[in-house]
């Protein structure tokens, strides 16, 4: 009975979403017109259940582009409505369109010149009448057995919210570097880290030249601890690269003749590099692919900027 009950839950739901593909028309496109060249901030406003959907969809357009905050209509009734100024967008959400709190602050709203967008059920009803446009999200029927909990309302309120975001991301052409630096902490954070945020620089990165003798190659790599060193030219151009397991191949292939050669002798001339841009799960990936365990990462010019190793990712809790 359990498992006949979420189903039927489900396919509720998926139906009151697909119903909401047919009513994606010039409305929409206009909602986001309104607030793409909102000069203020997006305030958005609910009640009950509406409320809880509504801070997520404020929480969703400030995390992608959007400055936004979310407005308790009984607390904006209480001294809030300070909160409001003329350059802001309002955004409601109310399914019967008649509630009395959200109603309440339409005079403010008017007299501050706010454009107001409602998410509704009743196109017709007092706050759709009033709202620059309103969003039609009604449903056929709740998804609750008795018809009663806001079930599938407040998903094709959600869901439309999401798409108005993701629409509205897309004509600010936000970017993923966007989205980075609007998420330092956490897990998103972690996972869009550069390359450039973990690589090693300076003085960390081994390297030699193409004539440094094999002596004094195994100290740098040894006094450098990451298991290789580059090979770059005068100019600091990367031109080669060596790895712990060259190394041993080459002294096993050269024996004692070895340590009278020079890096040139030793290296792979066409080691695997990326940009430090990229994104280091990028790195992570590319080394998984190569099964090597070091990327050299160099600019444009191939020129040597530093050294990421698959440590430097893991010890960042990546994964």
């Amino acid at each position: 009975m359990s498992l006949e009950t979420a189903r039927k839950v489900l396919e509720i739901e998926a139906e009151a979403l697909a119903e909401l593909l047919e009513r994606l028309d010039e409305n929409f496109l206009r909602a986001v017109d309104i607030l793409f060249t909102c000069r203020g901030r997006v305030v958005v406003a609910g009640m009950g259940k509406s409320g809880i959907i509504g801070q997520k969809i404020s929480a969703t357009l400030s995390s992608t582009g959007t400055p936004s905050f979310f407005l308790h209509p009984a607390e904006a009734l209480h001294g809030d409505l300070g909160r409001l100024a003329p350059n802001d967008v309002l955004v409601a959400l109310s399914y019967s369109g008649e509630t009395e709190e959200l109603l309440r602050l339409l005079d403010t709203v008017k007299r501050l010149a706010i454009p107001l967008i409602a998410f509704t059920g009743n196109p017709g009803s007092t706050l759709g009448q009033a709202a620059e446009v309103a969003i039609d999200v009604g449903i056929r029927k709740e998804a609750c057995p008795l018809g009663l909990a806001p079930t599938a309302s407040t998903t094709a309120m959600l869901a439309m919210g999401d798409a108005l975001a993701m629409a509205l991301a897309e004509r600010r052409g936000f970017t993923e570097d966007d989205y980075a630096a609007l998420h330092p902490g956490g897990g998103l954070g972690v996972k869009l880290k550069r390359v450039e945020n973990v690589m090693h620089t300076g003085e960390q990165i081994p390297r030699v030249t193409p004539n440094t003798s094999m002596t004094e190659v195994i100290y740098e790599m040894s006094r450098k601890g990451l298991g290789l060193t580059a090979v770059v030219s005068d100019n600091d151009r990367l031109v080669g690269f060596i790895s712990d397991g060259d190394l041993r191949r080459f002294l096993q292939r050269e024996g004692n003749r070895a340590l009278g050669l020079s890096a040139a002798d030793c290296m792979t001339r066409m080691p695997v590099t990326i940009s430090r841009r990229e994104l280091a799960t990028r790195a992570l990936n590319l080394m998984e692919a190569r099964k090597i365990t070091s990327l050299l990462v160099v600019d444009g010019a191939g020129k040597l900027e530093g050294v990421v190793h698959i440590h430097d990712l893991w010890t960042t809790q990546m994964f």
